[in-house]
């Protein structure tokens, strides 16, 4: 039996890694054919992921480079398309059974609701639609009766000790985080951080935007808020700890005091795989981990004066309303701004402090409310700061 994928934002680091775990299960017996993929604007890498996995569709989202990749690349036999529009349409498509999203940002809401409706299990990586919309996603998904199976990897840690567990039984989910390049700094020190000192990250490859959100801690932030939507527990029970080896990758303590941890080398392709195998176990072709490498682990408290994108997170979901959203959308221009050199480090929980506290919260969590607070919020910002 053949398993069909649709990989969104497949140039992506997450996208790239799917694609080797797919090669690597294809030579294993474990056969994945790939339906469609997609990228904003990495066309010349778009191109040889074509020739090699044949997509029937592929999507493009800046338009220039659609435009380039038209009088550049030709596939007689793909499909190309463009536009948000485009990949919300293939997500609704009947030719395929997976849909692996590791779009960026907000991006990935519409066409994760659309998977879930035309009743595809869903490889989530893309942590912002279940911060924006948690509610509605689970709505979804117990009434078309879809899986929806994290990749990040402290969710897939969690996953796995929770297997054959009664989430009842739960006192405590522990996420760890490796602290990020600056666990060591001083909130005077952080001040005049740069965009390469945040862009390298200890642990882990990943993109620009979720490795400067794990150097605020913000990406810890929305994973908190993930776990509680996806394991369907109280914020009260999810706490966050500092493991700078990253070899921890979460735990769970139970009511009798057990503690259950998943352990593994930091490579976002061991998740993938098990994602994208759930709930089978195939054998992997990739690193292995060699305990005699590590003298100890060791963990910290998070410093929240330091790390407020951390304590921002937790306020909001307390609130259990539009302030995600509105966080969320915040984040991203802060990024986008620190990134382009327009604002200093510190300035991002500022800027998404102040839009918090513009905003007038809403308990309305249907999908349209929330595409307008995100849109509301996105043009206030872009305005301010003349985007």
């Amino acid at each position: 039996m053949v398993k069909k994928v649709s990989i969104l934002g497949s140039t992506g680091s997450i996208g790239c890694n799917a694609l080797e775990v797919i090669d690597s299960l294809n030579h294993n017996e474990y056969k994945i054919k790939v339906i469609s993929l997609s990228t904003n604007s990495r066309i010349s890498l778009l191109a040889e992921q074509i020739k090699k996995h044949s997509p029937e569709t592929v999507v493009i989202g800046d338009k220039k480079a659609y435009e380039e990749f038209k009088s550049n690349f030709s596939f007689p036999e793909t499909e190309i398309l463009f536009g948000d529009d485009a990949l919300s349409n293939i997500s609704g498509r009947d030719n395929y059974e997976l849909l692996i999203s590791a779009l960026v940002g907000f991006s990935g809401l519409k066409p994760t609701v659309n998977a879930i409706k035309s009743g595809k299990d869903v490889a989530l990586a893309n942590k912002e639609t279940l911060v924006v919309a948690g509610k509605l996603i689970n709505q979804l998904i117990e009434k078309y009766k879809v899986k929806l199976i994290p990749i990040d990897s402290e969710h897939s840690a969690i996953l796995q000790c929770l297997a054959g567990e009664n989430i009842s039984s739960v006192s405590k989910i522990i996420l760890t985080a490796s602290g990020g390049p600056f666990r060591n700094k001083t909130l005077k020190q952080m001040k005049d951080i740069t965009v390469d000192e945040a862009l390298s990250h200890p642990n882990w490859k990943m993109g620009k935007k979720i490795t400067i959100d794990s150097a605020t801690m913000m990406n810890k932030g929305l994973e908190v808020i993930e776990a509680k939507w996806l394991f369907k527990t109280e914020t009260e029970k999810i706490d966050v700890l500092i493991h700078p080896q990253s070899v921890i990758h979460s735990m769970v303590e139970f009511i009798d005091g057990s503690i259950k941890a998943q352990l593994g080398i930091p490579d976002m392709k061991i998740p993938i795989q098990y994602a994208i195998t759930y709930p089978d176990r195939i054998n992997s072709v990739h690193s292995k981990m060699d305990f005699n490498l590590f003298n100890s682990l060791t963990f910290e408290k998070v410093d929240t004066d330091k790390f407020r994108c951390l304590k921002i997170a937790y306020d909001v979901i307390k609130e259990d309303s539009s302030s995600a959203v509105v966080m969320n959308a915040a984040n991203e221009i802060a990024v986008d701004l620190f990134l382009n050199g327009r604002i200093d480090f510190l300035s991002i929980p500022d800027i998404i402090e102040r839009e918090l506290d513009r905003h007038k919260p809403s308990p309305d969590t249907d999908l349209e409310n929330i595409i307008n607070v995100d849109k509301d919020t996105r043009i206030y910002l872009r305005e301010k700061y003349s985007i």
